[in-house]
């Protein structure tokens, strides 16, 4: 009796998680169609800014164009990589994000030192954050063989 009830509990937890995942991935298929389209769109402003406008559009307003471009063009590549490794995030591509974010905030806003100074050093903890989990890697990896 008590092997049933277990046998059933564990069929609905596999039964809900399963239904989650396809909304789960819906939604991200949905998002990827949306980002596609913004990645586009911004592409398209790039190259009308760049060509046609002769110098209208300020260098700093043409890197933001370019930095928000590397933004949508890393999220696609999260999603990607998502079902491409059987619905997981890989870290990386958050902290690749978080640095080309900061790196964007340095550019647009950068009116006051301290909070550059601030942005540099939480693109730095980033930087060190990737240092260390591709040596964790590394070693995982050796102990494989």
């Amino acid at each position: 009796m008590r092997t049933q009830t277990h046998t059933k509990k564990k069929r609905t937890k596999g039964t809900i998680a399963t239904v989650l995942q396809y909304v789960l991935n819906v939604a991200l298929i949905l998002l990827a169609i949306a980002i596609s389209i913004l990645l586009v769109k911004e592409l398209i402003d790039i190259i009308s800014n760049s060509l046609f406008n002769e110098g209208n559009t300020s260098r700093l307003e043409f890197l933001n164009n370019i930095l928000v471009f590397f933004l949508y063009f890393e999220f696609i590549a999260m999603i990607v990589k998502y079902f491409q490794e059987d619905y997981h995030f890989p870290i990386r591509y958050f902290l690749y994000i978080g640095i080309t974010a900061l790196i964007r905030l340095i550019v647009v806003y950068h009116e006051s030192a301290l909070y550059t100074l601030y942005y540099c050093g939480a693109i730095l903890l980033l930087v060190i954050c990737y240092f260390i989990m591709n040596r964790a890697n590394e070693r995982s990896k050796k102990e494989d063989f």
